[in-house]
């Protein structure tokens, strides 16, 4: 199966929460298989990187502008949630388990900062 960014982000957009219900990974996981990609699934959203580049997803330079169907993983932060974040870009906003205000998902991410890798498949 080819890797559909159009129905993947579309089951982001349709399946996003006003607010976060604490369930990243598993939303951003369902929107990457409803286009296409079976990833598997990890307890921590931090961990999705090595199923990602499974799938022959790359990770970008951090110089790279984000496109649609990318994916970012956060690392967790001091004081924050330890399971780290997991979203998907529509090309215009940031999906999980609902719609953020840019990639960081919150202000601790946004504040800390913590190291991140986004990841295209071509």
């Amino acid at each position: 199966m080819t890797w559909d960014i159009r129905t993947a982000t579309s089951y982001a957009k349709n399946h996003a929460h006003a607010h976060s219900v604490h369930r990243c990974a598993e939303y951003t996981r369902k929107a990457i298989g409803a286009g296409g990609i079976i990833l598997g699934n990890t307890g921590h959203a931090k961990d999705y990187g090595s199923l990602l580049i499974n799938a022959g997803f790359r990770a970008i330079s951090p110089h790279e502008s984000p496109k649609a169907g990318d994916v970012v993983i956060l690392q967790p932060y001091e004081g924050g949630n330890p399971s780290g974040h997991m979203a998907i870009f529509d090309g215009q906003d940031w999906y999980s388990d609902f719609r953020q205000r840019d990639m960081w998902s919150g202000p601790g991410y946004r504040a800390a900062k913590p190291d991140y890798i986004i990841y295209r498949k071509d």
